[in-house]
């Protein structure tokens, strides 16, 4: 991420879109179960709320300084915070009652590394979890937003069947305005 990005999405501004609008519109209808795992935490703008929300918390980042930063500030209460590769999650297989992502999808370096966090999640979600995700659209704003930053944005009319690759079913994809947001289950079977 750029400089602009670890700014915005470390501002109170954006913890409380999150906390108040983005997150209760992700996850509206669903349950989150005993144990979320948050794939892509940052600066921890939705953990709190999730923590909230959730028995037990488990917050994976990527960068090292945020993972470091965002578990040094939350050391109490029901979750903990780890670095960690979305596209080769660090967990056993059906570990997590749901996962959510929350624009970090488009952070992944390559299309096919999405592809790898997909089967990822699906692996690591249990019978019956759900996969909550939210993103933004290709559009030049969010393209100069990401000057100097990795941006391989989605394309959310192709998700279902990226998902039902990965052995998702009941996906259902939604738009607002700015982004697009989508769940998706994991088959009861195998």
């Amino acid at each position: 991420m750029n400089a602009l990005e670890n700014w915005f999405c470390s501002t109170g501004y954006w913890r409380r879109v999150t906390q108040q609008q983005v997150l209760p519109w992700m996850i509206s209808g669903a349950s989150l179960g005993d144990h979320v795992l948050e794939i892509g935490a940052g600066p921890g703008a939705a953990t709190q709320e999730l923590r909230r929300l959730a028995p037990w918390v488990t917050s994976l980042e990527y960068s090292h300084s945020f993972a470091a930063n965002l578990a040094a500030r939350d050391r109490d209460g029901n979750g903990c915070v780890l670095q960690g590769d979305a596209a080769a999650l660090p967990f056993a297989e059906k570990s997590f009652s749901s996962a959510i992502a929350m624009l970090m999808l488009h952070h992944l370096r390559s299309s096919g590394e999405q592809e790898c966090a997909f089967r990822e999640i699906f692996r690591v979600l249990r019978p019956g979890g759900v996969f909550f995700a939210v993103d933004i659209p290709d559009r030049l704003l969010h393209r100069a937003i990401h000057w100097r930053s990795t941006f391989v944005p989605l394309n959310p009319v192709t998700i279902p069947a990226r998902l039902a690759a990965a052995g998702f079913s009941q996906v259902n994809v939604q738009f607002r305005p700015g982004g697009f947001g989508f769940q998706a289950v994991r088959t009861h079977v195998a």
